[in-house]
């Protein structure tokens, strides 16, 4: 089920957002959130204690969802943590085509490896639990 964005608002004496664990594994992986903790570390110490909690919870995800407690890298992971879009494709029941078409229309992010694309488990399962929500 989609949740709509007033679900993730709550308080009374001030607006609070509450996020899954997907959501802030990807709001961290994405826009470079450890860099942005160590940017603003000692500013505010709200604002710490707020992204710390993004952390965690991104950690925690990853960890349940991959097994590994960091996101994979193309030069450093096995090759058990990427995927070829034939192996997506098993994993997620659809067509080699399929996957190729979510890459190219940017709803699934993966790393071009010459003419090939690798997935990494991390990403695939972000567009796993959308398709889910969806």
């Amino acid at each position: 089920m989609m949740r709509t964005h007033e679900s993730y608002l709550h308080g009374l004496a001030g607006v609070e957002v509450t996020l899954p664990g997907r959501v802030a594994a990807l709001i961290e992986s994405r826009c470079n959130l450890r860099e942005l903790r160590v940017a603003l570390r000692g500013q505010d110490r709200e604002v710490d204690e707020a992204l710390l909690a993004i952390s965690l919870a991104a950690l925690h995800w990853r960890t349940s969802a991959t097994g590994s407690p960091t996101a994979a890298q193309p030069e450093e992971t096995p090759r058990s943590q990427w995927y070829s879009t034939g192996e997506a494709a098993d994993i997620l029941y659809l067509s080699d085509r399929a996957v190729r078409l979510a890459i190219t229309e940017k709803r699934l992010n993966a790393t071009r490896v010459g003419k090939r694309y690798r997935i990494n488990r991390e990403d695939l399962e972000h567009f796993k639990a959308a398709r889910s929500a969806a």
